[in-house]
């Protein structure tokens, strides 16, 4: 791993996620979920203070160490007790049907092979379980994807392998997952091929 990328890259993207407009997306999405949750690329902790009292027990999956050394002191004020576990989403350590809820937040950019992830993700929900997601992705406006399709091999390197143009409904639907509650929408005052956005629920 670069020096950019070990040192450089989790403050920046820590930062960058905190930026106050994002706030009540995640804390819709956080407060849906139940049970035993496995959060997707848990980041910094942004999210923990959003689980409510439903939530049993917090697994959350990250890639990047220095991120999860940033995430243990909001664990630490966390109501629900919080595991920590450093790996990719390709090939999740859980047993099969052992999760409750799984949520991703500005994640399936990131992971290099998002449907292989998808499918991992819906292997250890339990049967009744549910996908929670907000991401960022593909724009229904052909002006706004000639921008992301631009853009996307120059921002991918110098954001942690960020997609601007993926599909991310059609990326969970492809993963066997079914879209039970969709809702899209532009993140006010974000650049718009950086900003559109896909917020629901998905089942097994």
């Amino acid at each position: 791993m670069s020096f950019y990328q070990d040192y450089i890259l989790p403050h920046l993207i820590n930062l960058a996620m905190r930026n106050a407009q994002l706030v009540p997306y995640r804390e819709r999405t956080a407060a849906e979920a139940e049970g035993r949750v496995l959060e997707i690329g848990i980041g910094s902790g942004l999210n923990l203070p959003f689980y409510g009292p439903q939530v049993r027990e917090v697994m959350g999956l990250e890639p990047s160490s220095r991120l999860i050394e940033m995430a243990r002191g909001v664990a630490r004020e966390s109501p629900s007790p919080v595991t920590f576990i450093e790996g990719s989403a390709e090939a999740i350590p859980l047993e099969r049907g052992s999760i409750d809820t799984v949520v991703t937040t500005w994640t399936l950019c990131t992971i290099p092979h998002a449907i292989p992830a998808l499918e991992e993700m819906r292997r250890v929900l339990r049967p009744g379980g549910q996908l929670l997601f907000v991401e960022h992705g593909l724009a229904p406006e052909e002006s706004v994807r000639k921008w992301q399709n631009r853009l996307t091999p120059f921002w991918r390197p110098i954001a942690g392998g960020c997609h601007l143009n993926r599909p991310i409904s059609n990326l969970i639907e492809t993963a066997g997952f079914s879209i039970t509650a969709l809702e899209n929408s532009y993140v006010p005052k974000a650049p718009r091929m950086m900003g559109y956005l896909y917020q629901g629920r998905a089942s097994p």
